[in-house]
């Protein structure tokens, strides 16, 4: 199978090595010292059968989508890992909702040199099809994955459900590791922390009204939080990197759902707003390396 991976940070380089070492024909797109390191490794793309779409630049994936164009042929699947509960719906109202399979990823890795990646737990991929049928070419999918040592499961509500849950916890773990500079036991640990989190996570589940997350959620969030000991979440990671910051995806998507149903988000709009300034006083300089 000839896969494409579109974002290869940490994450992505991640699956798509395992890939490629399990057997199928792997390809990247990465820019700088880490594509040079990728290029001495691996083939250029050319039309994949599979996309793997993760990449953290959310606020032109737009022209992220129509990057794809070369790499989709006829029997082209496009899977989409980012964060966030509406990129796959954005791929569909281009290619197609039969073309695109929404999943999210539970893995902490990081992007430490050039073509080097540290993984440091979890790996597990949950995908589905948007309107939550099961097909041939996502059992496909799922063989792949399985014969490269991914733990993965499909979710026949993954855009409702997988991806909410998912955003319960980073939508308050990221940004105020990001903010405060706390690992996750630290944020756990600090009685302030933690019920700032709680707060955010009440208006995720606020937000997402017509998923109806079970208010035994954000216990469950809690009691899985305090098994991350020092895990440092990948958004503090990327301020420390000086890349793109995920605060669309992850709070301001809240914002924007609560608003328009007539109600206020306050800290979600305080991480949204904070974050924004931190993204957008290094963009310049981010500008100037690329």
């Amino acid at each position: 199978m000839r896969i494409a991976v579109m974002g290869a940070g940490a994450v992505g380089a991640y699956f798509g090595a395992k890939l490629s070492a399990s057997g199928h024909n792997a390809a990247f797109l990465a820019r700088g010292a880490h594509l040079d390191a990728l290029r001495r490794a691996f083939e250029s793309t050319a039309q994949a059968a599979i996309c793997v779409f993760k990449t953290r630049y959310l606020r032109t994936i737009d022209a992220a989508v129509g990057a794809l164009a070369t790499m989709i042929g006829s029997a082209t699947t496009i899977l989409s890992l980012q964060n966030g509960v509406d990129n796959a719906d954005k791929i569909a109202a281009r290619w197609g909702e039969r073309r695109a399979l929404a999943g999210v990823v539970y893995l902490g890795s990081q992007l430490v040199g050039p073509g080097t990646i540290k993984h440091l737990a979890g790996g597990r991929i949950v995908f589905g099809e948007m309107d939550g049928s099961v097909g041939a070419t996502t059992q496909s999918i799922e063989r792949a994955l399985t014969a490269a040592q991914f733990p993965c499961e499909f979710s026949k509500d993954i855009r409702r459900k997988a991806q909410w849950r998912k955003l319960l916890w980073n939508a308050p773990f990221c940004a105020i590791s990001c903010l405060t500079r706390a690992t996750v036991r630290e944020v756990i640990e600090s009685e302030s922390l933690r019920k700032l989190a709680v707060h955010c996570m009440a208006e995720v589940t606020q937000a997402a009204r017509t998923v109806d997350l079970e208010p035994e959620l954000i216990d469950e969030t809690l009691n899985f939080s305090k098994t991350l000991g020092d895990f440092k979440p990948s958004m503090p990671q990327d301020l420390e990197a000086r890349k793109p910051l995920e605060y669309e995806a992850f709070n301001g998507i809240v914002v924007k759902l609560l608003r328009q149903a007539g109600n206020d988000a306050p800290v979600n709009q305080v991480f949204y707003g904070t974050l924004e300034y931190l993204d957008k006083k290094f963009a310049s300089r981010r500008q100037v390396k690329s």
